[in-house]
């Protein structure tokens, strides 16, 4: 089998390109915190795939604003979180993220998967993906 000309078959990211996924979710988690759903909503390229165990569904910037903000919930919010960046190409990343959610006296150890696009030079939100809800 041949590699596909212009798949990226081959792309290896600089830590540069590494730093700026991280750094962009860096903001993200702190739009979260904030329960800046108006914020996140901007950094994402609708519509957002949303999917889970059996089900897709897709996203349209009210439907992200709504149910990411009940996601978000009530009270304070704290987000440990490794990432894990699996670039595709030099435009599209799916990045792995292993992180402990504590909302109050509650605390959530989950796996989750993100989508980013780059779109004139900036990356975007585009797919979620997390078994169980």
């Amino acid at each position: 089998m041949s590699a596909v000309p212009s798949s990226g078959a081959g792309f290896t990211p600089t830590d540069e390109d590494v730093a700026g996924v991280l750094a962009w979710f860096e903001e993200w988690d702190a739009l979260a915190v904030a329960k800046d759903v108006e914020g996140m909503a901007d950094k994402a390229l609708f519509p957002v795939n949303a999917v889970t165990d059996g089900a897709a569904r897709s996203w349209d910037r009210a439907r992200f604003l709504t149910d990411m903000a009940a996601s978000l919930g009530e009270g304070d919010v704290r987000m440990e979180s490794v990432r894990t960046p699996h670039f595709v190409n030099a435009d599209l990343v799916f990045v792995i993220t292993d992180a402990t959610i504590t909302a109050g006296e509650f605390s959530q150890v989950v796996r989750y998967g993100d989508l980013l696009v780059k779109v004139d030079g900036r990356w975007l939100f585009q797919t979620m993906v997390q078994g169980g809800w």
